[in-house]
């Protein structure tokens, strides 16, 4: 069955700040997936590969607010992460999951580090992919990641950055071509849910939370760190790391020894987007750690 041919509704409903749409793609009697996608102010679009897991369960996206085909409200105090992580517990509730796996990528491997640590009664299980638990040890990788690049890259990126000007097309043009084609997806071309998420991003949104690119975090979530706080998720955790990802996979290794029932998987030839350019790996490490959770057969 392709995922065409899976039963799918979308709809909306209202969280904290304003309306939000929604799709549920697939049926059965597996513990439903909630997808949180990236960001912050992405779209769920690029993470359309997990439709695939909707053979036997429901697979169940939205955009957050701001994002997508979702309400964008102009109030900028809506943009927080308590706000947010509020916006998940929102969804969990209007949908009536009561025992469900959530899985959150990049900013939304944050955000459901975060539910799992408040919330975490009502998971049967939790993915966290290619998001590590401190924006500072991020910011730390990132520059080692710079700095192996050749030397008049570096030279770009630093007259851009002392300049202020992260909207030239100099700038632009280095960071996705000796960069992004690296650390953030290796396809060539990318595929296009991943373009369509990129060209329909909310950029006020990525600016003030996070700053003007993947590498330079200015944002309201630049002190964000929770490595004390790991112990306190409970439920069995699968952390899915990648080796050219911009987030460390020595940094995952560690948050998967420091969550007590959590399973690491590195996919080796991927990047932030290994669903795509490490999809055999992605999946081989997802689909067991899904059953075994739902089974209660999960070891770390």
């Amino acid at each position: 069955m392709t995922s065409t041919e899976l039963r799918s509704e979308e709809g909306t409903l209202a969280v904290p700040g304003g309306n939000v749409w929604y799709k549920v793609v697939g049926e059965g009697d597996l513990p439903p997936l909630l997808v949180v996608h990236g960001g912050p102010g992405f779209t769920h679009n690029y993470l359309a590969p997990l439709e695939d897991l909707a053979v036997n369960r429901r697979v169940i996206y939205w955009d957050q607010l701001g994002c997508g085909r979702s309400e964008t409200p102009s109030d900028t105090s809506l943009w927080t992460l308590e706000r947010y992580l509020g916006e998940v517990e929102q969804v969990r509730q209007a949908l009536a999951l009561e025992r469900f796996v959530l899985y959150g990528h990049s900013w939304g491997g944050l955000l459901a580090m975060e539910y799992a640590l408040r919330y975490g009664q009502h998971l049967s299980g939790l993915v966290i992919s290619n998001m590590t638990a401190s924006v500072a040890e991020y910011v730390r990788h990132a520059e080692t990641v710079l700095a192996r690049l050749p030397g008049a890259a570096r030279a770009t990126i630093q007259k851009a950055r002392a300049a202020h000007a992260f909207e030239s097309p100099e700038y632009q043009k280095v960071l996705m071509e000796a960069v992004y084609s690296q650390h953030v997806c290796r396809l060539d071309p990318w595929p296009e849910p991943v373009q369509r998420t990129f060209r329909t991003m909310n950029g006020k949104i990525y600016n003030l939370m996070q700053g003007p690119d993947e590498f330079t975090i200015t944002g309201n979530l630049k002190n964000w760190d929770i490595w004390s706080r790991l112990p306190g998720i409970k439920v069995p955790t699968l952390v899915i790391a990648a080796r050219h990802d911009e987030m460390a996979p020595e940094q995952l290794a560690r948050m998967a020894k420091l969550i007590p029932h959590a399973r690491l998987a590195v996919c080796e030839r991927g990047s932030h987007m290994c669903m795509y350019d490490d999809q055999q790996a992605y999946f081989q490490a997802l689909l067991p750690f899904l059953h075994e959770a739902h089974a209660g057969q999960f070891r770390a």
